[in-house]
């Protein structure tokens, strides 16, 4: 909402404060100043200016010489506007006048004329292309005849004057209106705002043609609907008074009828509509909601094909504009209108937020309508721009009013006790104090003895609750007056959660191990989300998305991560190791939120280990990737809990390179190598790994209390087993057999060596490995480790085709 200081002035006497001392007070309580602007602040050496001769320039097409009165002198003016002519009045800037961007004016000379000055736009004086009027926006500006020649410019149009641009709240909605911003203004300076009623018996028409009109409202649709008529009408140009003002409140200028509609608008809240009234259908008006299909062409002069929530304003049962939206084309008003229907009317909110969404129409009207109007000033807004309009285009205004009206609601009353004051707000007042803050609201109070009533105006719809009453108390006291206070609680020490605690250390160990963190959008294309997903379990889309690539809510980390080292590989990089720690959606069907699950993603890629005078050339494998899970799981205390087990359920893997991870038996993730066709897909090397891991299963494992050990004062003692075994026994298979048949003394098994080459039979390999035997309260003997490694060799024996070398 822009705010004229200038106009607030004519409801209420601001000579004693200065436009930064309002502008700071209405911040300060509440409504923010966003903005200032004052296009006439710094403008001199600019004045009304009398075109006494308009000749062509001998020596250009498109240039006029014009001999310009300014009053004391006339000055020799170059102009290259279309529609300068003689006998108009212009706005001149005189030599030496600074505009906007620094602009010097001086004499110059212009195809070999000389030139004094210069005859200026709006543009050229600072107010924005689209507000100033259509007949003035390709030239310059006319003003009107009776604009005194020599006069100021400044002084004339009023343009050292202050608009401020508030940014309001949601709840704010009453100071969407010069009205509801006055009193707010006169709060904080203490004055009570005077409205001027333009309502004169002399305007009004003999007779009435009226009375046969009717109304046929929908009363949900339109709780308050009222229909006046101006008679013998003249549509012309709007006086300057008026096109400056809406100029300075941001809306181009029209025409008297409706801009007048627009005036009203800002001055009270209130949107209305102007009908030309020998353009409708018929004798009446009606609303309704609109039939499936229907068609209405708007003022936009686009056909509209409505559906049954729009709310629409019918003759004849024909639509002929959108309630609380826009008008219709077919009764639009007109340079040969004679008789305007003024619309005067409070419409659904819900329809019209709809309506206006859907179709793209969003307006001043319709926020108004959206958020909110007064309704007690319907009658008020009505009667007074029909007067205005009789005034200004020279008509009458027809004695019938048509009305179509619900009882208007009682006035809301909310009651608070006096000692909510220091409880709430901290702050001790005294009754002669709070009497005076309600006394600057314009509120009604009545008093008791331990709580006070107040009677909400009708222009303060935002106050239903005790809470809203006490806001107004604090705001008018100033928050700045209320006294800074720490709450009195009982303290608790602040600590990480275990949640956090693991999703730090999570962070921590990957970036040890050199994976650099990606922050990864949670949006992806329906294509890319099937991607390492469960495909049977429907996706997260967005209803208005604002591309295909970014759609649907992902199931899995692997998309954004592919596509990320496909970016960083397109740009040469040689070698990539990335984690991410991101949210994955699971839809929960219609209206419901999805289920969010934390997951951590590994995807390393290309070179390891580049290929310089003192090392080979070296790649990531499937097995570098296995040792940062296994180092990520050790540093959390699970690595007792972690187990692989192949499985080739996923097709974007390589099938002989991919396994599930394992926490105490249950699959809480996936590892393994791209599938060669997915890598080339993507631009990606064969030697690309990756990892996902879901969060939540181990922030969710209990996991047994660090125990501290006694470091064994006894050594050790090692022995080797050397196994040569079918090609689909796994290692994790062996390990297990011979950590079970081992006995408590068994502390370590470590594989060190692995052929499958010449010499052993196809489909077969050897492994060896080194186990370690260790008592910490003694030396073991052989007899010992000899019973162990029978047990080991015996439970071995168990697996088909297995040998022991």
């Amino acid at each position: 909402m822009l705010i004229s200081m200038e106009w607030l002035s004519d409801f209420l006497d601001l000579s004693e404060w200065t436009s930064k001392e309002i502008a700071d007070q209405l911040s300060l309580t509440g409504l923010e100043v966003d903005g200032e602007l004052n296009i006439g602040q710094n403008l001199t050496n600019l004045v009304v200016g009398y075109v006494k001769e308009c000749v062509p320039h001998e020596d250009s097409d498109r240039l006029s010489v014009c001999q310009v009165d300014v009053g004391e002198k006339t000055y020799q003016i170059v102009c290259g506007a279309s529609n300068i002519k003689a006998g108009i009045k212009v706005i001149v800037a005189l030599p030496g006048a600074v505009l906007p961007g620094d602009f010097k004016i001086e004499p110059t000379v212009l195809r070999g004329v000389e030139s004094n000055g210069m005859i200026c736009s709006l543009q050229e004086l600072g107010f924005k292309e689209n507000v100033i009027p259509k007949n003035a926006a390709e030239g310059i500006f006319v003003l009107p005849e009776d604009a005194p020649v020599g006069e100021s410019v400044v002084t004339y149009m009023k343009l050292d004057d202050w608009i401020y641009e508030l940014d309001l709240t949601p709840n704010r909605a009453d100071a969407l209106s010069m009205y509801g911003v006055a009193y707010e203004v006169g709060a904080i300076i203490h004055q009570t705002p005077q409205f001027k009623s333009h309502l004169d018996e002399a305007l009004k028409a003999d007779n009435s043609q009226m009375t046969d009109f009717t109304l046929d409202v929908d009363e949900k649709l339109s709780p308050n609907y009222q229909a006046r008529l101006i008679r013998d009408v003249k549509v012309e140009e709007s006086p300057l008074w008026l096109q400056m003002r809406l100029m300075k409140s941001g809306i181009r200028p029209i025409n008297n009828i409706v801009d007048l509609t627009n005036y009203c608008m800002l001055l009270y809240g209130q949107p209305t509509h102007a009908f030309d009234f020998d353009k409708l259908p018929a004798n009446n008006l009606g609303v309704r909601y609109a039939k499936e299909g229907e068609k209405l062409t708007t003022l936009d002069e686009k056909e509209q094909t409505l559906q049954t929530t729009d709310i629409v304003i019918t003759s004849n049962d024909q639509p002929v504009a959108l309630g609380g939206v826009m008008g219709g084309l077919e009764t639009e008003v007109t340079d040969e209108t004679t008789n305007v229907l003024l619309e005067a009317a409070v419409f659904n909110p819900l329809n019209v937020r709809e309506t206006s969404k859907r179709l793209n129409l969003r307006s001043e009207s319709s926020s108004r309508f959206e958020k909110g109007i007064n309704e007690a000033l319907v009658d008020e807004a009505g009667d007074n721009l029909a007067a205005m309009m009789a005034e200004l285009a020279g008509g009458k205004v027809d004695p019938t009013v048509q009305k179509a009206t619900t009882p208007a609601p009682e006035p809301v009353k909310v009651t608070v006790a006096y000692e909510d004051i220091p409880h709430k707000l901290g702050i001790d007042i005294t009754r002669s104090e709070l009497e005076t803050i309600f006394d600057r609201l314009n509120f009604e109070v009545e008093y008791g003895e331990e709580d006070f009533t107040v009677i909400v105006p009708s222009r303060r719809w935002d106050i239903t609750i005790k809470a809203d009453v006490l806001e107004e108390i604090a705001r008018i006291y100033g928050y700045d007056n209320i006294p800074t206070t720490l709450p009195v609680v009982a303290t608790t020490p602040g600590q990480l959660s275990k949640r956090q605690h693991l999703t730090r250390e999570v962070r921590r160990v990957c970036e040890s191990v050199g994976l650099n963190q990606v922050i990864s959008y949670g949006l992806t294309s329906k294509r890319r989300a099937q991607l390492l997903a469960d495909r049977n379990q429907p996706t997260v889309e967005l209803l208005l998305p604002l591309s295909e690539e970014r759609a649907v809510l992902r199931q899995s980390m692997f998309p954004a991560l592919v596509e990320i080292a496909q970016y960083n590989i397109a740009r040469r990089a040689k070698g990539l190791a990335f984690y991410e720690l991101g949210q994955v959606f699971f839809s929960r069907g219609e209206n419901t939120l999805p289920v969010e699950e934390t997951r951590l993603a590994l995807l390393v890629s290309g070179t390891k280990q580049l290929n310089e005078w003192n090392q080979t050339k070296e790649d990531y494998d499937f097995f570098d990737l296995k040792g940062m899970i296994e180092t990520l799981f050790e540093d959390l205390t699970l690595a007792s809990h972690l187990n692989f087990e192949a499985t080739n359920r996923f097709t974007e893997l390589h099938p002989g390179r991919s396994a599930n991870i394992l926490l105490d038996g249950e699959v809480i993730g996936i590892m393994g190598q791209l599938h060669p066709t997915l890598a080339s897909e993507y631009d990606l090397p064969e030697e690309t790994f990756f990892a996902e891991l879901n969060m939540e299963k181990i922030y969710d494992f209990e996991t047994a209390m660090v125990v501290q050990q006694t470091i064994p004062r006894y050594p050790a003692t090692t022995r080797d087993l050397a196994l040569l075994v079918p090609q689909e026994v796994t290692h994790q298979q062996l390990v297990e057999t011979i950590e079970q048949a081992g006995g408590d003394h068994l502390v370590q098994v470590d594989l060190f060596d692995l052929y499958d080459g010449e010499g052993i039979q196809e489909g077969m390999k050897s492994l060896a490995y080194h186990l370690t035997f260790q008592d910490p309260s003694k030396t073991l003997k052989d007899k010992d480790i000899d019973r162990a490694m029978e047990a080991i060799q015996q439970a071995l024996q168990t697996i088909d085709s297995l040998e022991i070398r």
